[in-house]
């Protein structure tokens, strides 16, 4: 029976040690040329490991990318179509009522009635964009399983959904279309109260000192409405979105935060909030008159909401065009939005 410390022998039958990196018959053992051979030798570049894309995984949901808030169409009341896309112009009839009166006497004729009527003109805004896409695009994007075309229509309707929102506020410069912060006929805004720790912001300011600059701008719109106003009729607040969150400063005397003394005040009061209201002249905060008489004093006006054109056919490629119109935000009365800047 063979030795089975003789290394050949298990050698034969494939018995390898692990803690031994190399076997050699005693007779080589003296012959370092042919040990050196037996070593073993790379052909190829050492292995750095497996590509990186294997041990990779796509995570199926889709971020959404944060965006500021739409807020023009839900101040304004919600949105209105006037016109379509073939309309150049708007003409808003403003009627006034006009007369005088005479002592009364049996053969007197004196007194008169008359109705003085203006026209007040809007133009809107045509605008477009177009969206692209190619055959091995679609194909390639459908490797990671994202639908593109779909893709693009959601960016098509944001595209427009901002740009309305932008000119609600803003309105089109060069045009007879202005928005609810730069409208000419807007009455010129009045300043804050100054503050107990300094300046007109609301940064430090108390909430005595805020509920104060409320009430200044409340008495503000009412001599603007000639007194017509009740302090239950429907307003809206609205200032940015950075000086909302002041509007919950606690009272040291009863408290509560200036939100709840101002609904006691006026229980109809919406307050709303909007980055636009943060502009370059400082922080802007408006106290409307929602609809006076059956009147809505803003409207936030478009000719079309979306036009979706013809999709046309190139060699692998398609394009598809759409459009839409705004006319911007339509203040009817201006005398029921009071202004207050550097807040």
């Amino acid at each position: 029976m063979r030795d089975l410390n003789d290394r050949r022998f298990l050698a034969d039958y494939g018995v390898h040690f692990p803690d031994t990196a190399v076997y050699a018959q005693d007779e080589w053992r003296s012959n370092l040329p042919l040990a050196m051979d037996a070593q073993p030798q790379l052909i190829t570049t050492a292995n750095t490991g497996i590509p990186a894309f294997l041990a990779n995984i796509v995570d199926p949901n889709v971020i959404e990318v944060v965006l500021q808030p739409l807020r023009a169409a839900e101040i304004a009341g919600g949105e209105i179509k006037k016109g379509d896309w073939t309309t150049m112009s708007l003409m808003m009839p403003l009627a006034e009522p006009a007369g005088h009166v005479v002592a009364y006497g049996d053969y007197e004729n004196g007194g008169t009635v008359d109705a003085n009527v203006n026209w007040v003109a809007r133009q809107p805004y045509h605008y477009q964009t177009i969206k692209r896409m190619g055959e091995r695009q679609l194909a390639m994007w459908g490797v990671a399983a994202i639908d593109y075309s779909a893709r693009l229509d959601a960016s098509v309707a944001q595209t427009f959904n901002r740009f309305q929102n932008r000119s609600y506020f803003y309105g089109i410069s060069g045009l007879q279309n202005y928005g609810m912060l730069n409208d000419p006929s807007l009455i010129t805004p009045i300043a804050p109260a100054t503050k107990t720790a300094g300046g007109t912001s609301w940064v430090n300011a108390t909430a005595e000192e805020i509920y104060r600059d409320v009430l200044a701008l409340y008495t503000q719109l009412q001599t603007q409405m000639g007194g017509n106003l009740e302090m239950t009729d429907p307003m809206e607040l609205i200032l940015s979105t950075t000086r909302q969150p002041r509007l919950a400063t606690i009272s040291t005397l009863t408290l509560i935060p200036v939100i709840d003394a101002i609904k006691r005040a006026f229980p109809n009061m919406t307050v709303r909030a909007a980055p636009e209201y943060s502009t370059g002249s400082g922080e802007l905060m408006q106290l409307v008159v929602k609809d006076y008489q059956g009147d809505q004093t803003i409207w936030a006006g478009f000719t079309e909401k979306m036009r979706a054109h013809p999709i046309v056919q190139e060699l692998s490629a398609w394009m598809q065009k759409f459009s839409a119109g705004t006319w911007g935000a339509i203040i009817r009365r201006p005398i029921a939005i009071a202004q207050m800047l550097g807040i």
